[in-house]
C-alpha cells in the first residue's frame, strides 16, 4: 500500500513541474525569440522486496529545437536566424545567448538590444559601429559593413544543452556547456530585417496543459483515497487489539 501512495507522489512531482514548463510556454507564446520547454522523464525501480516498484523521475528540461516563425518588420537593425544558433548578449549579469534580434545602436555606435545590454561579435566583445555612417547592411555569415566597408560582424553562436541551461528572463539561456562560434554559415545564418517569433503553438500548449491538470487532479484524488484507506486500515487494527 504505501508502495503505491510512493508511485502516486513522485507521479505528482513530475506532473507539477511539466504544469509549470507548460505554464512558462503559454506565457511566453509571443514572447519574440522564445524557445519552449520540454521535460524528459525516465523510470526508476527500486526493490521494495519480492517485486519491483516503478516510479517517475523528477525530470530533466531541455529546449525544443523547432524555430520560430520569422516576421519582416523591414528596420535593418532587426535581425532573426536561420537554423541552429544563438545571439550573444553581455547582461550584468554575465553572457547569456538569446534569439531575440531587435538590436538598436547607441549614440557611440555601440550595437545593443532592447535592454541596451551589448550585442558580442564572434570574438565576444561588444560591436562597434560608425554612428553618423549609413545603417548596417548584414551578411548571412553576420558580417556588417557601413558605406561599403566591413565594420564588424554580430556573433552567432552553436550552443549544446545537454548538460543543462539556466534561464535569464524569458530572452536569455545560459547553456552549462560554454557555447561555440558558428564558423559554417551554411548551418546557421543571419536574416537582415526579420525577427523571431515564439516557436510556441499556443493551442497545442493549452491543450496539454489542460490534459495534465487533469492528471494531477485524478493523481491527487488518487493518493487521498489511498491515504484514507492506509488510515482506516491502521484504525480497524488497532481496536482489535
Amino acid at each position: 500500500m504505501q508502495g503505491s501512495l510512493y508511485v502516486a507522489l513522485s507521479s505528482q512531482i513530475a506532473l507539477e513541474r511539466r504544469l509549470t514548463t507548460l505554464a512558462d510556454n503559454v506565457a511566453n507564446a509571443n514572447t519574440t525569440g522564445f524557445r519552449a520547454t520540454e521535460v524528459k522523464f525516465n523510470e526508476v525501480l527500486a526493490n521494495t522486496g519480492s517485486t519491483d516498484v516503478s516510479f517517475v523521475d523528477q525530470g530533466q528540461d531541455y529546449l525544443t529545437t523547432a524555430n520560430g516563425g520569422l516576421k519582416s518588420t523591414g528596420s535593418q537593425l532587426d535581425f532573426a536566424i536561420r537554423g541552429d544558433a544563438w545571439f550573444m548578449i553581455e547582461s550584468p549579469t554575465g553572457k547569456m545567448l538569446t534569439r531575440d534580434g531587435r538590436f538598436t545602436l547607441t549614440n557611440t555606435g555601440q550595437v545593443v538590444n532592447i535592454n541596451g545590454y551589448p550585442v558580442l561579435d564572434p570574438g565576444e566583445a561588444p560591436i562597434q559601429l560608425d554612428p553618423d555612417g549609413e545603417p548596417p547592411k548584414a551578411g548571412r555569415d553576420g558580417g556588417l559593413t557601413q558605406d561599403g566597408f566591413r565594420r564588424g560582424a554580430i556573433g552567432l553562436f552553436s550552443a549544446d544543452f545537454r548538460d543543462g541551461f539556466t534561464r535569464k528572463a524569458a530572452l536569455g539561456i545560459v547553456p552549462t556547456i560554454p557555447p561555440e562560434p558558428v564558423l559554417d554559415a551554411d548551418s546557421a545564418g543571419l536574416v537582415q530585417g526579420y525577427i523571431e517569433n515564439s516557436n510556441v503553438n499556443a493551442l497545442s500548449e493549452m491543450s496539454r496543459l489542460i490534459v495534465i491538470s487533469r492528471a494531477f487532479e485524478n493523481t491527487s484524488a488518487m493518493t487521498k483515497a489511498t491515504e484514507d484507506t492506509y488510515k482506516q486500515a491502521i484504525r480497524t487494527l488497532g481496536s482489535g487489539s
